[in-house]
């Protein structure tokens, strides 16, 4: 069985909710996951969008969560998940606001696409302080054992 990840409030490739955008609360939604593999140490969740700024015209994939060291024994995040309520052990890296923790879809132009992607690592990623995506990334090359990938979208 492959890793799996869903939220209760989107479908994949259905629209995000308001509420968990820049146009409402701007909280993270909630996010559920199973079949997570006997030998992961570790989960690591990046969340970005690939469209930015124009979907039409993308120049980049801008970041707006990142998590690393997720417990496995831990197969839910609730909605509006702060620093103070991350699963204990859990690092938090760089969004592309240059803060930690959750920023939601705030798109200038058109439909973006937002892809939720949980790994599953044979390892902790240790050393890491706040880092950026691409600090997480490299962390964790040759530990990939398993990824699933949640993709919603939204539109001001």
């Amino acid at each position: 069985m492959s890793l799996i990840l869903k939220s209760s409030v989107f479908e994949h490739e259905g629209e995000i909710p308001s509420i968990y955008t820049c146009q409402g609360d701007d909280i993270s939604p909630p996010l559920t996951w199973n079949n997570i593999p006997e030998d992961t140490q570790s989960l690591v969740l990046i969340v970005d969008d690939p469209d930015a700024p124009d979907p039409k015209a993308p120049k980049m994939t801008w970041v707006h969560w990142v998590l690393y060291n997720i417990p496995t024994d831990i197969n839910a995040l609730p909605a509006h998940c702060t620093s103070a309520t991350l699963p204990a052990g859990t690092g938090e890296g760089l969004n592309d606001w240059q803060h930690s923790g959750y920023r939601g879809p705030c798109p200038p132009i058109g439909r973006h696409r937002y892809f939720f992607k949980l790994y599953a690592l044979d390892s902790m990623l240790d050393g890491l302080a706040t880092p950026a995506k691409a600090e997480v990334e490299a962390a964790m090359q040759g530990h990939v054992i398993a990824q699933a990938q949640l993709m919603g979208t939204f539109e001001k």
